[in-house]
């Protein structure tokens, strides 16, 4: 699927890389704004939470995040090594806001896609071939 320019992929996985990348792109033209992207933040976790959109797991690692950063406990202490204190944080806060970025574009685009439902399962039910009967005439 090809959205302004560029591939998205809907199943991919919320990786590091992945994240970044979609922090760039939201700055980009033609791509959601960030208004856009934060006033469906909302839609999302109540879709999430209804079972009609697959991102509880990624919220639940967004929520995480988040609570690392503005938690007084951290791996790397910045009472100890205070630089290097900071840059785990940041890196967490740089991970965060590209989650976000890349989460929301995906719901955005679930959303267009789907119009908000979630998709329809159809079963398949197989026919079996039509018996010819022969008669006597």
């Amino acid at each position: 699927m090809v959205l302004a320019g560029y591939r998205v992929v809907m199943a991919g996985p919320l990786r590091r890389r992945n994240a970044l990348i979609a922090f760039a792109r939201a700055f980009k033209p033609g791509t959601p704004g960030i208004g856009r992207r934060m006033s469906a933040l909302p839609r999302l976790i109540k879709a999430s939470f209804t079972g009609r959109y697959d991102g509880k797991g990624r919220l639940f690692l967004m929520v995480l995040a988040g609570l690392y950063i503005i938690s007084p406990f951290d791996l790397i202490p910045e009472i100890f090594i205070p630089f290097i204190g900071i840059i785990d944080d940041a890196f967490v806060a740089t991970w965060l806001a590209g989650a976000v970025f890349s989460e929301t574009e995906r719901f955005l685009e679930w959303e267009n896609t789907t119009g908000g439902r979630p998709p329809k399962v159809v079963q398949v039910v197989r026919r079996q071939p039509a018996k010819v009967v022969r008669t006597k005439r």
